[in-house]
């Protein structure tokens, strides 16, 4: 895998299911995922809220089973964007964002 950029290893590893995993641990904070699905070679908007450990679509209907995955469709997040729990007031709310996968599989980057 030497050489594979870190967005083809995150699809490798389902990054939605680790960072499902990482929001279960800190129930305070929701990760929006903004990005696009891939659909007859037209690209569609993708929105994600991960809260809690559950992943909801705001844009495209997904899978609830744990044992598969969120999205079966071919999808590509380009940002990401940390609120604090309970998203009242968006603006006030807001802590971070980024454009990198691996940035928020690091526990740490979600406080």
């Amino acid at each position: 895998m030497e050489g594979t950029p870190a967005s083809q290893k995150m699809a490798k590893n389902d990054l939605i299911s680790s960072l499902e995993k990482i929001s279960s641990e800190i129930p305070d904070r929701i990760l929006k995922l903004e990005g696009s699905i891939l659909k007859k070679n037209q690209k569609e908007q993708l929105e994600i809220i991960i809260f809690r450990g559950f992943s909801s679509s705001t844009t495209h209907p997904i899978e609830i089973d744990s044992e598969k995955k969120v999205i079966t469709l071919l999808y590509k997040i380009t940002n990401f964007k940390l609120y604090k729990a309970p998203l009242t007031e968006p603006e006030k709310n807001f802590i971070r964002e980024n454009q990198n996968s691996v940035f928020f599989l690091n526990p740490k980057n979600w406080i």
